[in-house]
């Protein structure tokens, strides 16, 4: 017994310095090899792109700017879109007919958002299309400047933001922005404007799921209250309700109304 523990120790002892050696050896390269390599391909002077902002003189960037710069610009893309389009109201009273149906993953998540994406362009297309005329052509065409680009575009998304939001939500946030009362809707500040729009967006999205949840939710109860009549109550009363929901869901044409109130709403 003492010699076959005295094979296992020296075993695991050679086990050890191996991974241990092992471990060293790739230290090494890793420390070792990039040095050598950047040594003998990176030139002395990192290549840089010369950009002009404006009308001012140009700025040399570096690649790994412009990389940072264009990952920052993507990362807050969707956070954009979301806070200044129709997309939220749209997800989330997909997500609550889902959750009427009481199926997890049917319609999965890819098709719900490609649908509320979707819709958002085409809800959104007049507002892109006049800041693509007011300021981004012109701009291309270099008619105006890019300060006076951004702020003939952001007219138009202001305004869209503005016929949907509440005034009570717009003056939630000027109290706690400690703002003065605007006399026009001009004078709004956009960091108001977008999370007042964001609430009542949410708002009108919780309403719409209200109404999308009744007829479902009176279709449980009855399929409950007769199940328990029946004493039938280890049976899910969700397996029974499905067929019948699915069913009153494609006669009343279900896609047709929730999506095309969805879209008339922002008319």
């Amino acid at each position: 017994m003492n010699q076959d523990l005295i094979k296992k120790r020296r075993a695991a002892r050679r086990l050890f310095i191996l991974v241990l050696s092992a471990l060293i050896g790739t230290l090494v390269l890793f420390f070792a090899l990039p040095q050598a390599l950047f040594a003998q391909t990176v030139p002395a002077e990192a290549p840089s792109v010369t950009l002009s902002l404006g009308e001012g003189s140009g700025e040399r960037f570096s690649v790994a700017i412009q990389i940072l710069i264009l990952l920052t610009v993507l990362s807050l893309a969707p956070a954009i879109f979301i806070m200044m389009t129709s997309f939220t109201r749209i997800i989330v009273v997909l997500s609550f007919m889902r959750q009427a149906f009481g199926t997890q993953q049917s319609p999965p998540n890819q098709v719900l958002i490609g649908l509320a994406l979707f819709l958002t362009f085409l809800v959104m297309a007049p507002v892109w299309q006049q800041v693509n005329t007011e300021a981004l052509q012109p701009y291309l065409e270099d008619e105006i400047s890019q300060q006076d680009a951004l702020d003939l575009a952001i007219v138009p998304i202001r305004d869209f933001m503005l016929k949907q939001v509440r005034e009570k939500d717009l003056s939630l946030f000027i109290k706690m922005a400690k703002l003065p009362q605007p006399k026009n809707p001009s004078d709004l500040p956009t960091f108001t404007v977008i999370p007042a729009f964001m609430i009542s967006e949410l708002r009108t999205a919780f309403q719409i799921g209200f109404l999308v949840y009744l007829p479902f939710l009176v279709i449980d109860i009855v399929v409950a209250s007769i199940l328990m009549s029946m004493g039938m109550m280890m049976l899910p009363p969700v397996m029974i309700s499905l067929p019948f929901k699915l069913i009153l869901f494609v006669l009343a044409d279900g896609w047709y109304l929730v999506v095309g109130s969805l879209v008339k709403g922002f008319a």
